[in-house]
């Protein structure tokens, strides 16, 4: 084990220890971002709490021309652990523990550079990637900032992913008329015959996206979440509730996507709300997206960061590249085992990932 990889593991094992999961995101200005205080001298550190547990610790040193960006929160911790979750385990060839892939594992190895080698470099952690509030970023980037581009961190194994789908959740309810199910309806009766008219048409709709490309990616990805409503079997359901999803690929038009399947039926939903929007990377039309995905390339290959394939799974660099900055997806880890019990990354991934950042720090590319 080398002694880059050491100081990533005993920085990881610090970072694992705080509970930063979201939700409850119940987290502060002290705890976590304390202890990268005291693990960055040298760095104008800046802390800035945009309220409900989403905190920024923004760190620079000289004048770097690009910017590491990586979340600190995790998911919760499910019941099928079999340790302590915040308590990091190191095996032969593994780091297991909560957060540890998704994605402290990159935190830890960022600070781990930091510590032995001078040079300019920024970073900037947050805490509200893993719920639909979207704060930090968006704070982020009501200043300005000069960098050339933004690295964000998720599991990538050690590739710089380009483009990846956007994310959008909606909450619609239908309104129908309670009474006796003996009869004969009408179609605007039941609410709960509606929610299924629509879900029918909706995944009609989803399959027909299949023939759409960008950058390696296919389809449409939709998925009916939720539907609740009615009270019995011979009972017309007065309400219906349902929560979907659908990722669309980099170009695909969101506004317009969303207004098909606000009208795919009659009656049309009475209440239809986004409740989380997350563009696609990258972001623009088709000509500026393939622009943008080709900048990333570029910047990937004179770093000498390999390209990896486009990923289904969304992250915060969509929103970098909505603000106009050259914007790629790179990290240690793989994103099968983030979200999981017993989560682990493999040590060979973080010192792949750790080395790499020592060295373009080293060259002073960061």
């Amino acid at each position: 084990m080398t002694p880059l990889l050491q100081s990533t593991l005993e920085h990881l094992k610090a970072l694992v220890g705080f509970d930063t999961r979201n939700p409850p995101r119940e987290i502060g200005t002290g705890g976590i971002f304390d202890y990268l205080r005291a693990q960055l001298p040298g760095f104008d550190v800046t802390v800035t709490d945009y309220g409900a547990g989403a905190v920024t610790l923004h760190a620079v040193r000289g004048q770097p021309k690009r910017l590491f960006n990586v979340h600190l929160d995790t998911v919760p911790d499910s019941p099928h652990w079999s340790a302590d979750p915040h308590v990091l385990r190191v095996t032969a060839d593994r780091a297991i523990g909560l957060g540890a892939c998704d994605i402290k594992g990159a935190a830890a190895a960022l600070i781990a550079v930091a510590n032995v080698i001078d040079g300019p470099m920024a970073m900037m952690f947050s805490t509200d990637e893993e719920a639909n509030d979207a704060r930090c970023i968006a704070g982020f980037l009501r200043a300005k900032h000069d960098y050339d581009a933004i690295i964000v961190a998720e599991p990538t194994k050690g590739e710089a992913v380009l483009a990846h789908r956007g994310i959008h959740s909606v909450l619609m309810r239908f309104a129908g008329h309670a009474g006796h199910a003996s009869g004969e309806q009408k179609p605007s009766d039941s609410a709960l015959h509606q929610a299924v008219r629509w879900g029918d048409a909706a995944l009609d709709f989803a399959a027909a996206q299949s023939h759409e490309r960008f950058g390696g990616l296919t389809g449409l990805r939709f998925n009916i979440g939720r539907i609740e409503g009615g009270i019995k079997a011979n009972m017309i359901a007065p309400t219906t509730e349902v929560r979907f999803g659908f990722r669309p690929l980099p170009t695909m038009d969101p506004e317009r996507m969303l207004e098909t399947l606000r009208t795919l039926v009659e009656p049309t939903p009475a209440e239809f709300i986004e409740t989380f929007r997350g563009d696609s990377l990258p972001a623009g039309d088709t000509a500026s997206a393939e622009a943008r995905r080709l900048a990333a390339r570029d910047l990937a290959d004179e770093l000498e960061i390999p390209v990896g394939n486009a990923v289904d799974f969304w992250t915060e660099a969509a929103l970098f590249s909505a603000a106009g900055y050259t914007a790629f997806v790179y990290g240690p880890g793989d994103i099968a085992q983030a979200h999981t019990a017993d989560e682990w990354v493999a040590l060979e991934q973080l010192q792949h990932y750790a080395d790499t950042i020592h060295r373009l720090v080293a060259r002073g590319n960061a």
